[in-house]
């Protein structure tokens, strides 16, 4: 509990001196602030109890869907009223809609229309022409092995090779879109952006899965672009390994306009799922308790390698240069360190992934489902806003009350 960090070189130990001189500590998510208590403040924890505490992040209505999404927007004003926009729990009178055929079609007529949008901005900024009709799987958001947008990209070689194998199969078709950037020093993460963008090129120009998979890297990422992303999304990928994501907003922007969500149990995803609903929400992935325990007992990945003849074949065809225009070195380094290292379990998750994905094409499928799942999260979404977060810290750690304004 020392304020000097003693391990090497002596400094201040800047998390110990912020618990000292703070009267409230707050994690940003549920599963956050119970990862602060048992272990990263476990001392500070237990000495002063009263000081910790959650509040769950929150992303503003206002910006994300009445701004982002209008067509969205005008559907839930006609159907529930427009008082959801400053109170967000009144999205919940949606829930009985998911049972109307006719509602359900229009929801899927505003989604297809944000996808037309985002299809002619892709094809604009990239010159990647994609189906507005195929099922859009987004992942966006900073580039980090944390994040893992490599485990993603080691699903849609399997998918790739599997239509290689079988040109004949009947798939549901993907458009696979990433958008984030990369610290500018974070040499492993612009080397999963050349993954994505390499695999793209080679997929893309490939006539055997034409109409089945496309994978494109949306340029400049960032809040206004984003504002096109998030109402054109079908899939939500939010696969960070479990207990390092402290709580990412992108989920619920994703889920706020309607995506459902693969996720691991961590951060938000907690939370997202309980409020939505298990059975709306694909589960993949060690739990934090699994992922300790299995760096806690020593991680072998090459084992794993040795043992999963398709994820063997995948990571061959990244080394020997299938995407590298035959350079053997370009993706060494990834290579290399999912083999020896695997810091953030990718290739532990990476069977249970690829068939939670199976099961998502298969929910595609059925679009009445599909759009009924999608209502329902929208629906189940009221806990996400930035008003219910400033609340909470005004009530539970500021200790201030609201002061009304006259009109």
């Amino acid at each position: 509990m020392s304020l000097i960090d003693e391990c090497g070189s002596r400094s201040v130990h800047m998390a110990h001196l912020a618990c000292v001189g703070s009267y409230a500590v707050n994690g940003v998510a549920e599963l956050h602030s119970r990862l602060l208590k048992e272990q990263v403040l476990h001392d500070f924890a237990e000495m002063e109890p009263h000081k910790f505490l959650n509040v769950t992040n929150g992303v503003t209505p206002r910006r994300f869907v009445v701004l982002s999404n209008p067509r969205l927007t005008a559907l839930l004003n006609r159907v529930i009223g427009d008082g959801w926009i400053t109170k967000l729990d009144e999205l919940r009178r949606l829930e009985p809609f998911a049972e109307d055929v006719s509602f359900r079609a229009e929801w899927r007529a505003v989604k297809r229309a944000a996808k037309q949008d985002l299809a002619a901005i892709i094809s604009t900024r990239t010159g990647v022409a994609v189906d507005p009709d195929s099922l859009f799987d987004i992942q966006a958001k900073r580039f980090h092995e944390y994040k893992r947008q490599h485990l993603n990209v080691l699903h849609i070689i399997t998918q790739y090779l599997r239509i290689k194998d079988n040109p004949a199969a009947t798939i549901t078709p993907r458009t696979f879109v990433f958008g984030g950037k990369a610290a500018p020093g974070y040499a492993m993460a612009k080397l999963i952006i050349k993954l994505v963008t390499a695999v793209g090129d080679e997929v893309n120009a490939d006539r055997d899965v034409r109409g089945r998979l496309r994978v494109v890297f949306a340029p400049d990422f960032n809040v206004t672009n984003a504002q096109h992303i998030y109402p054109a999304a079908d899939l939500s990928e939010q696969i960070s390994t479990a207990g390092k994501e402290a709580s990412g907003t992108g989920n619920m922007r994703f889920a706020l306009n309607g995506a459902l969500t693969i996720g691991t149990l961590v951060g938000a995803n907690v939370e997202i799922r309980q409020e939505v609903g298990p059975e709306n929400f694909f589960t993949v992935g060690l739990t934090a308790e699994e992922v300790a325990a299995v760096q806690s007992r020593g991680y072998e990945p090459s084992r794993i390698y040795r043992d999963n003849a398709e994820l063997r074949r995948v990571l061959d065809c990244i080394a020997d240069g299938t995407f590298s225009h035959g350079d053997l070195g370009l993706f060494r380094p990834l290579v290399d360190n999912l083999l020896h290292q695997d810091p953030f379990l990718v290739l532990a998750d990476y069977a249970a992934y690829v068939a939670c994905q199976d099961e998502v094409s298969l929910a595609y499928q059925d679009q009445e489902r599909w759009a009924r799942q999608s209502i329902l999260n929208v629906a189940r979404m009221g806990k996400f806003s930035s008003d219910r977060s400033i609340r909470d810290y005004c009530r539970d750690i500021r200790k201030i009350t609201p002061v009304p304004i006259e009109l």
